[in-house]
């Protein structure tokens, strides 16, 4: 199944728009959500109730930013996730895991550094030194973008800038070898030319991967 599998029309079409901001954002309140759909609460808590029906997500309960009240949030579940398009399958897996039962972790890291030389190699024209550092960011975010990750980069009050990925195309994978994760934020920090820190990842369940840049 795929998101966009789940009926075009009416209802179904705003449960879509909904799994689609939940993936975007990470997860939200029944009110976040029907202030950015347009509709009353009432009205997502009973989308929110079809798609939990379905599978597709979850109620948990978070406290925002760390503290304050509990509140009510609504996350992707697993099958969830599945409905956005993953580009790595589980043969992938299989062949990661056969190369590191045989011939160990060495190899399987090699694997990941030729990996992302090649990735660089076909990035880095766009990505040159003497570019200013937001422009290298917005061009990394559109070079991602083209495989799948759903990428935006942001710059804060104090001129720091961001990038986050709302989708992870390689989750199947990242999820059994964090390998995969620490090889991106090493690929990142060569192209980019300045350290980059990654604070949230999608493959430990939380909403995106959350990149500081500098």
């Amino acid at each position: 199944m795929s998101a966009a599998t789940l009926a075009p029309a009416g209802a179904e079409r705003t449960k879509t728009r909904l799994l689609e901001l939940v993936k975007r954002h990470g997860p939200q309140t029944a009110q976040d959500l029907a202030q950015r759909l347009d509709v009353s609460i009432p009205a997502a808590r009973r989308h929110l109730g079809d798609l939990q029906d379905q599978g597709l997500v979850e109620a948990r309960t978070e406290r925002p930013g760390g503290r304050g009240r509990p509140q009510h949030v609504f996350a992707l579940t697993e099958r969830g996730e599945a409905a956005f398009p993953k580009t790595y399958s589980s043969l992938c897996v299989d062949v990661l895991r056969h190369v590191e039962s045989l011939f160990g972790e060495d190899a399987l890291l090699k694997v990941l550094d030729a990996r992302n030389a090649e990735i660089a190699a076909r990035f880095r024209p766009d990505l040159p030194a003497e570019l200013p550092l937001g422009e290298r960011v917005r061009n990394l975010v559109r070079r991602l973008n083209e495989h799948g990750f759903d990428a935006t980069a942001a710059q804060d009050d104090t001129g720091r800038w961001t990038f986050t990925q709302h989708n992870c195309p390689n989750l199947t994978v990242a999820r059994q070898y964090a390998q995969l994760c620490s090889a991106e934020v090493t690929l990142y920090t060569d192209l980019l030319g300045v350290p980059v820190r990654r604070e949230t990842r999608i493959a430990c369940g939380q909403g995106c991967c959350h990149y500081q840049v500098g």
